[in-house]
């Protein structure tokens, strides 16, 4: 059996992309290269790998054993050209980080520090929600996690780098504001508009309350923060998001947070790779600079 590099890497973008058009984009041929590499490849494998079903490239069984071995080649590969531009000083190269949509108010920024420390390493951020971040981090496809609730049934290495403390919302303006620190009981009778079931920040909000013994009404289930902020401003229920979502600040877009004992619940961010795998030197770079940032803010924070 032979199969070039080359159509490995083609063959890979293929299944993360699902459409020979936008795998020939991201590997730099035309379509019709591109169309026909693949076919070589199949003939040499011998087996159908894929098939199109409405317009949508789904992998057949050993299509997807495939995809496994290319993209294990392909890292390794990557890894390698890494530790030789690692022994250049960090000139050139590649880091791909995955975070929880949450994370999006703050990672920019942390990342455009490395980047302008290290100008011509490209970064590629994908930003999902939990399960998708998950299934990134199974398949082993990024250098870098960034999530609040790791899964446990992984081996991990697992750093926590900063706090993620959850509030409660109310409209800016309503009467709950005014009364001082409310117990949680008080709000029985509120109606709730919470992350989908899954989020790291539902997750959190359902343990804490099972925990306390709270039941809330939930009125809607949202996938977003700016969505929860929106309903809240609204005048459809409470919220309870990351405060970061509110970029360290009490009120924001017609919002506040409200003062309940118990909160804000105590959550964290995590950094976290496969446990298996080392990190490349450009991963291992960025992963110092960014516990060091942190350090360095709290440390300006408490003086």
């Amino acid at each position: 059996m032979k199969a070039s590099f080359r159509q490995l890497k083609l063959f890979l973008a293929l299944a993360e992309t699902g459409s020979v058009t936008a795998a020939a984009r991201a590997t730099h041929v035309t379509q019709p290269t591109a169309s026909m590499q693949l076919r070589e490849l199949t003939q040499a494998v011998g087996l159908p790998l894929y098939e199109v079903v409405s317009r949508k490239v789904q992998l057949t069984d050993i299509g997807v054993e495939l995809a496994k071995t290319a993209r294990a080649m392909v890292g390794q590969w990557s890894a390698f050209e890494q530790v030789v531009d690692g022994a250049r000083g960090l000139t050139r190269g590649r880091l791909r980080v995955a975070v929880v949509s949450t994370a999006k108010y703050f990672m920019p920024r942390l990342i455009g520090g490395f980047c302008k420390r290290h100008p011509a390493i490209d970064v590629s951020i994908e930003i999902l929600n939990r399960d998708g971040v998950v299934a990134r981090l199974r398949e082993d496809m990024d250098d870098l996690y960034i999530m609040s609730t790791p899964p446990l049934d992984l081996q991990l290495e697992d750093v926590v780098f900063m706090s993620n403390p959850l509030v409660i919302i109310a409209p800016y303006g309503d009467a709950l504001l005014r009364r001082g620190e409310l117990e949680l009981s008080a709000l029985a009778a509120q109606r709730f508009i919470l992350r989908e079931s899954g989020s790291g920040t539902r997750m959190a909000v359902d343990q804490h309350f099972k925990r306390v013994r709270f039941h809330p009404k939930v009125r809607l289930e949202l996938g977003s923060n700016e969505a929860i902020k929106e309903a809240v401003a609204g005048g459809l229920g409470l919220g309870v998001i990351s405060s970061h979502a509110l970029h360290g600040r009490a009120r924001e877009h017609g919002v506040a947070v409200l003062s309940v004992a118990g909160f804000p619940i105590p959550s964290q961010w995590h950094i976290v790779h496969p446990a298996a795998r080392s990190l490349s030197p450009i991963a291992a770079a960025f992963k110092s600079q960014l516990l060091r940032q942190i350090k360095g803010a709290a440390e300006v924070g408490q003086r």
